[in-house]
């Protein structure tokens, strides 16, 4: 979809709703100085352009039980399309990848895994090494989270 500019009303409500959707438009709208209707519009339009790609409730990993974090990297000397399909498909089918990023640079991918403990991360990393061909797969553990954020920027967006 077509983007177009985002006015100073527009950023306040993706700011209001990125930092919490829970809240009525009514409660938005107080937020970014506007009226309900005009913001409920404005919010709609938002969806429409693809500025907002879906709404959703984030849960603590810890109260789940989560407590453990794993940056997986994982090199292959496979970059062909039917590789990557296997491997895209076998790493989405896996819940506690949270999250792949195919890499820059020294490694080809980055997943991000959440497991209870390394029992549950030595299974799901069984069950990794099986996707497909990988030529080398490590994890760095992570000790302490200091910042987790899905808000993004908007003081530059224009």
């Amino acid at each position: 979809m077509r983007k177009c500019r985002l006015d100073s009303i527009d950023k306040k409500i993706l700011q209001a709703l990125q930092t919490d959707c829970s809240g009525s438009v009514a409660e938005i709208a107080e937020r970014a100085g506007v009226t309900q209707t005009p913001c409920w519009r404005r919010i709609k339009k938002l969806e429409e352009m693809g500025y907002i790609d879906k709404r959703v409730a984030l849960l603590d990993q810890k109260a789940l039980n989560l407590r453990l974090t794993a940056y997986v990297m994982v090199k292959t000397s496979q970059h062909d399309q039917q590789w990557l399909t296997k491997f895209s498909d076998g790493v989405h089918d896996i819940p506690e990848i949270v999250e792949i990023h195919r890499m820059a640079g020294d490694i080809d991918y980055l997943l991000k895994i959440v497991a209870e403990d390394m029992a549950e991360y030595d299974r799901i990393y069984k069950n990794l090494i099986r996707v497909a061909e990988l030529s080398d797969v490590s994890a760095s553990f992570s000790m302490e989270c200091i910042k987790a954020s899905t808000e993004l920027p908007l003081t530059r967006i224009r």
